[in-house]
């Protein structure tokens, strides 16, 4: 299990939209979709598995942001104005706008016009599987992660940091993986050797 690093990461194919019913106006739709490979740069990608999101997702807190600013809350679960659901597609968030903040009217307007259309996440990892796939790239399924914010953002992107960690993890796994088959070779060796003494 890798230690906790916060990180981000672009949601695929999000699909969300600004409704209103009698009440309220809403910000609704998947802010993660599972089994979505996305290609974080050359030769590396990741996906999110179902079970990487917990059962009991309301009950965390989480905050709905606007690009990923945290002076921008558009919603909480503790405050009940953001309501996480998870189905076999992914993860839906509904977030209540509140019309007395022009910013959270500014970003309906903007979802609404679809101007802005697109979605990100913020977390920590708790748990991933990687493996090197034949053509000698590198693929990560995400098994657990603590959410700590969702957001509509204008241009999902990931910062350089987060590339460079990402390389660093690949280049660690390279090590490992050398590591172990060396010490195997070594193992083999060893046992031929004594077989034949």
């Amino acid at each position: 299990m890798k230690t906790m690093e916060k990180r981000t990461l672009v949601t695929q194919k999000a699909e969300f939209r600004a409704t209103e019913d009698e009440e309220q106006l809403h910000l609704r739709g998947y802010f993660i979709v599972f089994n979505s490979e996305t290609n974080l740069f050359d030769n590396y990608f990741e996906q999110v598995a179902p079970n990487a999101i917990d059962d009991d997702i309301q009950e965390q807190d989480v905050r709905a942001l606007f690009d990923h600013d945290t002076a921008k809350v558009l919603g909480r679960t503790a405050a009940g104005t953001l309501a996480l659901t998870k189905d076999k597609h992914g993860l839906i968030g509904d977030i209540i706008v509140n019309r007395d903040d022009p910013e959270a009217m500014s970003v309906y307007q903007k979802v609404k016009r679809g101007d802005v259309s697109q979605a990100s996440f913020g977390f920590y990892i708790t748990g991933s599987d990687d493996e090197q796939r034949d053509d000698g790239s590198w693929h990560t399924t995400i098994t657990g992660i603590q959410l700590f914010e969702i957001s509509i953002v204008t241009f999902p992107a990931y910062s350089d940091t987060e590339i460079g960690a990402r390389a660093k993890d690949v280049e660690q796994l390279k090590r490992e993986r050398f590591e172990r088959r060396k010490n195997n070779l070594k193992k083999e060796l060893e046992e031929k050797w004594k077989i034949q003494s």
